[in-house]
């Protein structure tokens, strides 16, 4: 395609399977393609955002980061979904709880996303659009973690453009809204989904609590969140 290699990525088209499982850390990408990818090659390695592909159990896969916040993770699905092809996007990261039954280790499944963003003020909608996951990821991704025994929920999360925000207790209104889970990624992957007609689902481990205040390592973060990445990897 004309638009291969991006300013972002390097790959040419061909080199990213149609299926792409990503993660705001690099590094965790490269965890998860090391440990569970048969035969992974690097397509990417741009701006240090890797992005591998090999096979699991026989399927096609790639693996990649996207960064930190709404724009970063917007950029790199659109140019997936858009430029190379991609039809399915799942997203593994981490989120703060807001609901109290959520502990560190957890699992979110992220049926929809609340946003502060302007994100969504491009498309010029009559309206207010929900953004939502595609039902048959979001029903096989609740299966299998009833098959792996993992404490899990399914609903609504909020998908933030302020990780330190001038409101600390602004998060009490979404959680009175039922909202689980804060991240910042999964409203641009929604949209950016349905714009261009494909799938994608979030799927996070719950790192920190603001209810409880309980918190977890950077480490902690790249590779002992297996969890979510065996259901992202089985249902993709």
């Amino acid at each position: 395609m004309a638009n291969t290699p991006t300013a972002h990525i390097g790959a040419k088209y061909g080199e990213i399977a149609e299926k792409v499982i990503m993660a705001g850390d690099p590094l965790r990408a490269k965890f998860m393609a090391e440990t569970y990818l048969e035969n992974p090659v690097l397509f990417n390695e741009v701006r240090g955002m890797y992005g591998y592909t090999g096979t699991y159990k026989g399927k096609r896969i790639s693996i990649m980061g996207h960064g930190m916040g709404i724009p970063s993770i917007g950029i790199y699905t659109f140019e997936l979904f858009n430029f190379y092809g991609v039809k399915t996007i799942i997203r593994t990261g981490s989120a703060g709880a807001y609901d109290p039954d959520l502990h560190i280790g957890d699992i979110v499944i992220a049926m929809g996303s609340c946003t502060n963003s302007n994100y969504m003020a491009q498309y010029n909608l009559p309206g207010t659009f929900a953004p939502i996951a595609d039902y048959g990821l979001v029903r096989s991704a609740a299966d299998k973690a009833e098959e792996l025994g993992v404490n899990y929920k399914v609903g609504n999360i909020l998908a933030s453009d302020t990780f330190y925000s001038d409101s600390p207790e602004g998060w009490k209104q979404w959680q009175k809204m039922g909202v689980l889970a804060v991240e910042m990624e999964a409203v641009a992957l929604y949209a950016n989904a349905a714009r261009s007609g494909n799938k994608a689902l979030v799927i996070c481990t719950i790192s920190d609590s603001l209810v409880t205040g309980e918190d977890t390592t950077s480490e902690a973060r790249q590779k002992s969140f297996t969890d979510m990445m065996q259901i992202a990897l089985d249902i993709i």
